[in-house]
């Protein structure tokens, strides 16, 4: 589902963007804003990513032993479609989440996050 947490902590809340920043609904009152005080790493999945092992069960081990169980998800993933991208999170205080967002809010993500 797009503009979502597809894995992870905080799986199943939605991602929103207002004011060019990302967040996650995790309430009205005080939303996950994406942004250099609340994530500590994040990389992007790519096509790339998943074309340069030949097989979702290989791409699993090596996201696995990148980034843990999330990686493993992100790495075991078919491919999706364009204007979609996959974000694999590291939060400062541990958690982590893999989430599914459009272009308008992987480039909030982004820009936020440089």
């Amino acid at each position: 589902m797009v503009n979502s947490v597809i894995a992870g902590d905080y799986k199943g809340l939605g991602i929103g963007c207002a004011a060019g920043k990302a967040f996650i609904t995790t309430s009205i009152l005080k939303p996950l804003y994406l942004d250099k005080s609340t994530v500590e790493s994040y990389e992007i999945i790519t096509e790339e990513h998943r074309k340069s092992v030949s097989s979702g069960v290989a791409r699993g081990l090596i996201g696995g032993a990148l980034l843990g169980p999330v990686g493993m998800l992100a790495g075991g993933l078919s491919a999706k479609n364009k204007g979609t991208y996959q974000i694999a999170i590291q939060f400062k205080d541990g958690k982590k989440s893999l989430i599914e967002v459009n272009d308008k809010v992987y480039k909030a993500i982004i820009a936020t996050l440089f």
